[in-house]
């Protein structure tokens, strides 16, 4: 599928990898349009950094935890600019959550946004990429969901729900719509993340370098255009941490 000319929906397309996503597909010609949820600012910023790329973009607040407003962001932003051909299901929450302190709501907040928001998005996007005959759905999942990090445990529990949700809806939605998944590795720390375990994360990797949202993009964009034959993986993009 090319991109220039189709319709690309990124959700927390505002900030970090999204908004590195959001970028290039926009450098590929695609018209974007991406959901915030608390990052109103920055979502005003992204959107006149798309528009000076010369293509249509439009960004829609949305609480992922509430069908209703997954709903009406779809139908906002397809209004906008146009049936959405990929949907990239990037928006998530990471927070420490050590195993004697988690909290019920900390683990509702995690498999509400980060799992069943994605199964959300697709939800509303899917049904008229069939109708069409093309579409291309990729989840951003994490090393975690196969190597879960013991004090983010919602996360990881999380994002093994959306490497799952991946495959699932590789064989529900063919042979009309590609679903395929992203699993970064050490590309983009959280906020007050300790430089020691840092250290100790990017010493682990065989590259022995930490990634960029760009690495996570740029796959992204090679998912889309570079092989209709492609449905139901998920590529690690972690420097090899996957495989040490």
């Amino acid at each position: 599928m090319e991109l220039s000319g189709r319709v690309a929906l990124v959700t927390g397309g505002a900030i970090r990898v999204g908004k590195a996503i959001a970028g290039a597909l926009a450098d590929r010609g695609a018209h974007v349009g991406f959901t915030y949820h608390s990052s109103a600012d920055q979502a005003v910023e992204t959107l006149a950094e798309l528009r000076e790329r010369g293509v249509p973009a439009h960004a829609v607040r949305c609480d992922q935890r509430d069908p209703r407003q997954v709903e009406a962001a779809v139908r906002e932003l397809e209004a906008a600019l146009g049936p959405t051909s990929v949907l990239v299901n990037s928006a998530a929450i990471f927070q420490h959550t050590p195993f004697e302190n988690a909290t019920l709501e900390d683990w509702d907040s995690h498999l509400e946004i980060n799992l069943r928001g994605p199964w959300l998005f697709a939800r509303a996007v899917a049904p008229e990429m069939r109708r069409r005959g093309e579409g291309v759905i990729i989840n951003i999942v994490d090393i975690a969901s196969e190597r879960p990090f013991p004090g983010y445990l919602p996360y990881s529990i999380s994002k093994a729900g959306v490497a799952a949700l991946t495959r699932g809806l590789a064989h529900a939605l063919a042979p009309q719509v590609r679903v395929l998944g992203i699993s970064p590795g050490e590309v983009m720390w959280p906020e007050g993340f300790p430089e020691e375990q840092k250290q100790l994360l990017i010493a682990k990797a065989p590259l022995k370098r930490e990634g960029s949202p760009d690495d996570i993009a740029r796959t992204v964009v090679f998912m889309v255009e570079g092989s209709d034959y492609l449905t139901g993986a998920i590529l690690p993009v972690d420097g090899g941490r996957s495989v040490v």
